[in-house]
C-alpha cells in the first residue's frame, strides 16, 4: 500500500474499556478493531485523548499497543499516540510501537501546560531524529494546553524529514490555513469527533481521526466525498451530526457518553468510568438511547 493510501481516510480512535477490578478490558478492545476492520475503516488508531491516554500508567499504554497489533493483525495500517514526559521515553515509546506494527505515530506535547514554542519545536525535533520513521504530531491546544503555530508547524517540517502528518483538533477554518501554509509538505488529519467532516475535506485534509462510536457514518461521508459525490457526502454528515454534536461538547463529554454510546453500539455492557468527571444523567442517557437506535449497531 502507497503512502498516501496508508495515510488517508477515517481511522478511528478506540476507547480504553476497563474490567470491574479496574484493569484493562482485552475483549472490548478486540470487539473494537473487529469492528474497524467489519466497518471499512482505512485504518485504526489508539492511545489518544478519547482512548485516555493521560489517565493511564506507562505499562497499561504498552498493554494497549500490543493488544491492539495483536488483533488488527495487520488488517488495516496502525497510527498510535505517544505519551511520554521526555525526549527519550517518547523515543523508546515509539520504537516500541513501531515494532509491534505501528505505521506511524502521533507525539503529544509533553505534559506540564505552557511550553514555549521553540522548546516543543525542539522537544519534536529530538524525537523525530532519535525515531526515523513517519510521526505526526497532535496539535490540539484547546484540549492540551499547548501548541504550534503554522509558522512552527513549518519550522518543524524543515528541520525533520520524518515529520510527514498533522493531527489537528480544530475548525475546518483554521485547518485550511495551516494546510495551505504547509504547501503539500505535510498529510493533514483533523478529530473532534468528525465535526465538519465535509468542510475539512474540502480545506485539503487527507482524513478523520474520530472516536469509534460513529465511525461507519463518517466512512460513508468519506467514501462519498472521494468518488466526488459531494452532495452525497454532505447528506451522509447531515444524518450523523446530530450525534457528533452530542458526544463532542467536551473531552469528559466525549468520555462519559461517547464512550457508552461506542459500548451499546458494540453490544458491550455500560462502561465502568475511570475518569468521575463528569456523571451520566438519567436525561443524558435517554438521549444516548435515542441517538444509538438512531445509528443501529456497529458492523
Amino acid at each position: 500500500m502507497s503512502e498516501s493510501a496508508r495515510f488517508a481516510g477515517i481511522y478511528p480512535m478506540l476507547y480504553t474499556f476497563f474490567r470491574a477490578d479496574g484493569s484493562l478490558d482485552p475483549v472490548a478492545l478486540r470487539r473494537q478493531v473487529e469492528a474497524c476492520v467489519a466497518g471499512r475503516a482505512n485504518g485504526v488508531a489508539v492511545l489518544g485523548l478519547a482512548s485516555e491516554v493521560r489517565a493511564l500508567s506507562v505499562a497499561e499504554r504498552r498493554q494497549m499497543m500490543d493488544w491492539t497489533a495483536d488483533a488488527l493483525g495487520r488488517r488495516l495500517p496502525l497510527a498510535i499516540t505517544i505519551y511520554e514526559p521526555t525526549v527519550a521515553a517518547q523515543i523508546e515509546s515509539a520504537r516500541h510501537a513501531r515494532a509491534v506494527g505501528a505505521d506511524w505515530v502521533i507525539l503529544q506535547p509533553p505534559p506540564g501546560g505552557q511550553t514555549p514554542e521553540a522548546e516543543l519545536i525542539d522537544f519534536f525535533s529530538r524525537v523525530g531524529d532519535g525515531i526515523g520513521f513517519p510521526f505526526a504530531i497532535q496539535n490540539a491546544p484547546e484540549y492540551l494546553g499547548v501548541g504550534l503555530t503554522p509558522e512552527g508547524i513549518g519550522e518543524l517540517a524543515r528541520r525533520c524529514g520524518n515529520f510527514r502528518l498533522l493531527k489537528g483538533e480544530g475548525p475546518a477554518v483554521r485547518i485550511s490555513e495551516i494546510v495551505e501554509a504547509m504547501a503539500g509538505r505535510l498529510t493533514v488529519f483533523n478529530g473532534r469527533g468528525g465535526l465538519e467532516i465535509a468542510d475539512n475535506l474540502r480545506a485539503g485534509c487527507a482524513g478523520i481521526i474520530p472516536a469509534i462510536d460513529c465511525f461507519d457514518a463518517l466512512v460513508k461521508v468519506h467514501a462519498a466525498f472521494t468518488r466526488g459525490d459531494e452532495r452525497a457526502a454532505d447528506a451522509a454528515y447531515a444524518r450523523v451530526l446530530p450525534v457528533i454534536v452530542f458526544v463532542m461538547q467536551s473531552l469528559e463529554t466525549l468520555l462519559t457518553y461517547g464512550k457508552a454510546l461506542a459500548a451499546r453500539r458494540l453490544g458491550l455492557p455500560p462502561p465502568i468510568q475511570r475518569d468521575k468527571t463528569l456523571q451520566a444523567t438519567s436525561f443524558g442517557l435517554a438521549c444516548l438511547a435515542r441517538l444509538a437506535g438512531h445509528l443501529g449497531p456497529l458492523p
